[in-house]
């Protein structure tokens, strides 16, 4: 009872979900499925004058808050746990007007987080296609000789977001030569030689790499030529 009064002056209004049978003793209405203890004894909601208020289950914080912000008069539904010996929160009765308000106060935020969450969505879709584009212009730099779509389809398979692949690595995202080879190195590998095949086939990793290096050195080296020319 001692940590039922501490609960009590730190919740304020408490009402019960009890787990036997009870009457009201003013009243005679039962059995009850919420009551209040007043000098030890239970009185249903309507004696207690909380029968007006309306139970909102817990479960959404967010609300249960700001239902109580909006409700003049409210009280904490609680129901004791005999396995954890202790009383739990059930949720709160609040005022129903003060319950439409709060709903509607979380609907209009829910909206805003909602017209955030796309404005996130399209500022981060317009950063990647910058940096694809960015990408894709540096594999061009390096090697002048891949076509404009191979650069680009190489760029946006490095760079796809949350994907782990070199692209979103620091390096990757800093455009630093080794990782926009290592991109380029990684396409060849899969699209100009029979490196998935071989993997396929049983062939293990380092093996594979080995047979198809003459082959991806040969498009790297084709890929370069007009930069050598150049030079």
């Amino acid at each position: 009872m001692a940590r039922l009064a501490t609960s009590a002056a730190r919740t304020g209004l408490l009402v019960f979900q009890p787990l036997k049978r009870r009457m009201c003793t003013e009243c005679h209405a039962g059995p009850l499925a919420l009551l209040v203890l007043e000098d030890g004894v239970p009185r249903c909601l309507d004696c207690a004058d909380l029968g007006h208020l309306v139970f909102l289950p817990r479960g959404d914080t967010a609300l249960t808050r700001r239902s109580r912000e909006e409700s003049t008069l409210s009280a904490v539904v609680v129901r004791f746990n005999r396995r954890k010996a202790r009383y739990e929160r059930q949720g709160v009765l609040v005022e129903e007007e003060g319950l439409a308000r709060a709903e509607e106060r979380c609907l209009a935020d829910a909206e805003a987080r909602r017209r955030r969450r796309m404005r996130d969505a399209r500022r981060r879709a317009a950063e990647d296609v910058r940096f694809t584009e960015a990408f894709a212009a540096e594999i061009r730099r390096l090697f002048p000789g891949c076509p404009a779509e191979r650069a680009l389809a190489v760029a946006a398979h490095a760079s796809v977001r949350g994907s782990g692949r070199v692209g979103r690595s620091a390096a990757g995202r800093a455009l630093s030569q080794g990782a926009v080879i290592s991109a380029v190195v990684a396409s060849v590998r899969h699209l100009d030689t029979p490196y998935d095949q071989l993997l396929m086939s049983g062939v293990p990793r380092h093996e594979a790499r080995r047979r198809i290096r003459p082959a991806v050195e040969t498009v790297l080296r084709g890929w370069q030529w007009q930069r050598e020319e150049a030079g």
